[in-house]
């Protein structure tokens, strides 16, 4: 009986092993848990990853606005994730930590400066650092779960991104002239040139008034130097003589007839064959990247045709130091010579720039070293007595000026614009006395003076004028206070191409008159023995009169040079012709 039952049994068992009709719905049973799971985890992860992909969108965006309101930028980024529906956003401040939770965005914004040409890519935002052109914003929140909570932790979701914004502005520094003197000029302009310049008052004038499109300009001298299919800094990055720049000037659209005509007319007589490098004279930034023909949006690039002739000028004299002998054209003068020396300003500051915040332009350094023959009227001092011609050697040195772009700012859009200016004046050195002529244009090495001869004493006896006493003397003077001077341009100033002018002191005085009325005299007795000291009393106002009465053409004559030179006595004249902010973009 028990053997039939496990026969039964084992018969039984056989079967149901032998059956396998329902062995998928057995194994469906028991895997259903593991693939709803499966299915759970892989719902929650796409659902993880598009939420990320979600945050880093609105990370960017928040970014681009921030930096397009870098006087806000918290309100920003909050403002912009609030509207885009990411709930509860905190601002996360320097030092603190906080953790997100659900429904709780926490974000943090860090200003700071941007600098695309740094090598180092973790080093071109540097957190901090002012003046602001850039914003660093991080995220971080816990994203939803829909079904695998309970089987795995919730992760933090972390996205960040960094958007920069470059204004960009054009501006100058120096480039003034106010009042013209033609012959002063011509006899510049040829001694720097070569050739014999011979415009008028009027001409010069024309050039003073007229502005030219500086990237119509470059267009030119594209075709003149052959250069086909490149960038505005390919053309910079070659070499041109003054006259090729002249008739480049002289061919861009727009350019009236009198400034047309006086180009011409130096490009034709100029004899200088010295090749100038061209971004010397013009750094467009980023605008030179674009092919020729392009125009940047929102930025014009506009200057000055006389600033730019007379900076040519300056830099095509490949000596550095011209010779102007104007005879007696100043009034009250017998005879009149110039030596001009020009330093080279520092590397990578040009005259006129189109480029960002923390770009820097320059004059030259300048020395001019005149030597006048004054003519006595009244000779006579008393007893037989008289001055012979009186001379006036005189030194002028003026520093650099320089203007350096510190902010762009548009608080409310284009309108608003404004452009800060930190203007250097050139601080100037004046000299009544004789000068190393040697060490003139070494721009390295300080220059030495010395008493100089500045007139003779004579004894009429009969109808002979007897040498007597010799007189030297020396005089020095200074125009210093050198801080920058903040100079704010806004829309208006832009479009009108506003002159400000930064003064280092008000000069309340003629130059040569400062000079003239700290004169140090002394006098070498010829061989006649007679009082010098009572004679010294007589001389010096003798003298002095005599060279105040030439004070204000000697003036004149110095600051027609200088400013031909693009350099003010103490003085940097700053124009901004155009201004952008630009847009915001996503940079790291």
């Amino acid at each position: 009986m028990l053997l039939r039952a496990c026969t039964e049994i084992g018969r039984l068992a056989r079967s149901m092993l032998a059956d396998r009709r329902a062995n998928f719905t057995v194994m469906a049973a028991l895997s259903a848990p593991v693939a709803l799971a499966l299915a759970a985890v892989a719902i929650d992860e796409a659902s993880i990853y598009a939420e990320r992909r979600e945050a880093q969108a609105m990370v960017d965006l928040a970014a681009i606005t921030a930096a397009s309101n870098i006087t806000n930028v918290d309100i920003a980024v909050v403002t912009t994730l609030t509207d885009n529906g990411m709930p509860g956003v905190v601002v996360q401040g320097s030092g603190q930590t906080i953790a997100p939770a659900v429904g709780k965005t926490v974000v943090s914004v860090t200003p700071g400066r941007y600098a695309a040409s740094t090598a180092n890519v973790s080093q071109r935002f540097q957190a901090g650092v002012t003046p602001y052109n850039a914003v660093h914003v991080t995220l971080k929140k816990i994203p939803a779960r829909y079904f695998a909570s309970s089987l795995i932790p919730s992760p933090v979701i972390g996205t960040e991104a960094t958007a920069s914004m470059t204004p960009q502005a054009t501006f100058s520094v120096g480039s003034r002239l106010l009042s013209v003197n033609g012959g002063i000029l011509n006899a510049l302009l040829s001694g720097l040139l070569g050739g014999n310049i011979s415009l008028s008052v009027m001409d010069y004038n024309g050039l003073i008034s007229a502005d030219v499109s500086v990237l119509s300009f470059i267009d030119g001298l594209a075709t003149q130097l052959s250069l086909t299919g490149v960038t505005y800094s390919d053309v910079l990055a070659s070499k041109a003589t003054v006259g090729q720049i002249a008739t480049a000037m002289a061919n861009v659209p727009g350019l009236g007839n009198t400034a047309k005509v006086a180009l011409q007319s130096i490009a034709s007589k100029s004899t200088s064959t010295f090749k100038i490098p061209l971004n010397k004279l013009v750094d467009l930034g980023s605008v030179g990247s674009l092919a020729l023909g392009q125009r940047p949006a929102g930025l014009g690039v506009d200057a000055s045709a006389m600033g730019m002739l007379t900076a040519a000028a300056v830099l095509a004299n490949g000596t550095n130091q011209a010779q102007v002998n104007l005879g007696a054209t100043v009034p009250g003068l017998l005879s009149t010579a110039l030596t001009i020396a020009i330093g080279e300003p520092m590397q990578s500051s040009p005259w006129l720039a189109v480029d960002g915040i923390g770009t820097v332009v320059r004059t030259a350094q300048t020395r001019i070293k005149l030597v006048a023959t004054v003519g006595v009227g009244t000779p006579s001092l008393g007893g037989g007595i008289s001055l012979l011609a009186v001379n006036l050697p005189l030194n002028v040195e003026v520093a650099y000026a320089e203007a350096k772009l510190t902010d762009i700012t548009c608080p409310t859009g284009p309108s608003s614009i404004k452009v800060s200016i930190a203007a250097h004046p050139g601080i100037a050195s004046l000299h009544l006395a004789n000068s190393n002529s040697s060490g003139f244009a070494d721009f390295s090495q300080p220059q030495t003076f010395t008493d100089a001869e500045i007139s003779d004493v004579s004894l009429h006896l009969l109808l002979i004028n007897i040498p007597l006493i010799q007189v030297m003397g020396s005089a020095a003077t200074a125009i210093t206070n050198n801080s920058p001077t903040m100079l704010t341009f806004d829309a208006t100033d832009i479009t009108n191409k506003t002159i400000k002018t930064v003064s280092t002191r008000n000069i309340s005085q003629s130059l040569t008159t400062s000079l003239v009325n700290n004169l140090s005299l002394s006098v070498n007795a010829l061989g006649l023995g007679i009082d010098l000291t009572a004679l010294l009393g007589t001389v010096k106002p003798a003298v002095v009169a005599v060279l105040n009465g030439v004070t204000a053409p000697v003036d004149d004559l110095l600051y027609n040079v200088l400013s031909a030179l693009g350099v003010g006595v103490g003085q940097a004249d700053v124009r901004v012709t155009g201004a952008t902010c630009g847009r915001a973009v996503l940079v790291q």
